[in-house]
């Protein structure tokens, strides 16, 4: 019999709430991540039949590909499209829908790579190259790259749910956002300069990893400045 005046903790089942939602969001997006990677083998094979090697000769020029280019494009608007769409139906309020987003993607991201290499055996290094993104032109960089990002991601995000079953907000200002949004442009134009140059013999020198690690380490300090500021 319960005692009057005392509330249920219910934060046990919240957690494991939040657990089975998660585990769902890992399989949709593990999932999902098969679904891009078979989408790739295909196009490799009609646009690099003699195999995906950097530097890549005549990106974009054939007629084929100004035929499929925004084809693609409208692939990747609907990717995140998706995503977006996902990570609102998960999501119970703003900051899980947020954290949702930033776990789908992360899962997505690194199983990309982990489809491609069960596949066709590619990447067979993370120091390999790879095209990350065509909006509005395209990005490129080591696979080792997007992969640390998405790590830092699902970091982020599996903080934010356990601080949520546990009924503590991530109280974020203003200025936080646009510190995380610094450190995004940070990140994403390091590999939009890299993929100016992926014709030419000297790609590797055009991704400057001083900028990827500026904005990232700017990302990580921004988030465990608000963490420790909303206990």
């Amino acid at each position: 019999m319960q005692m009057a005046g005392k509330l249920p903790d219910t934060s046990a089942e919240s957690f494991r709430t939040i657990l089975e939602r998660f585990c769902i969001v890992v399989v949709f997006s593990i999932a999902f991540a098969y679904i891009e990677a078979a989408v790739v083998v295909y196009l490799r094979t009609i646009f690099y039949p003699a195999g995906f090697t950097f530097p890549l000769a005549e990106f974009g020029l054939s007629p084929l590909w100004r035929q499929l280019l925004l084809t693609e494009i409208g692939r990747e608007v609907a990717t995140l499209v998706l995503i977006f769409t996902a990570s609102w139906l998960f999501g119970r309020d703003h900051q899980q829908r947020v954290a949702y987003f930033l776990a789908i993607f992360a899962v997505w991201d690194i199983f990309y790579y982990v489809w491609l290499k069960i596949l066709i055996n590619w990447p067979c290094s993370v120091m390999d190259w790879d095209i990350l993104f065509l909006i509005p032109y395209p990005w490129a960089s080591p696979v080792l790259a997007p992969v640390i990002v998405s790590i830092i991601l699902l970091s982020f995000a599996v903080i934010i749910l356990y601080r949520s079953s546990r009924f503590k907000r991530f109280k974020t200002t203003r200025t936080d956002w646009f510190s995380f949004f610094g450190a995004a442009v940070v990140v994403v134009a390091s590999f939009y300069i890299a993929g100016r140059y992926i014709t030419e013999p000297d790609f590797r020198s055009h991704f400057y990893w001083l900028v990827f690690v500026v904005g990232c380490t700017f990302a990580v300090a921004t988030f465990l400045n608000r963490l420790l500021k909303s206990r």
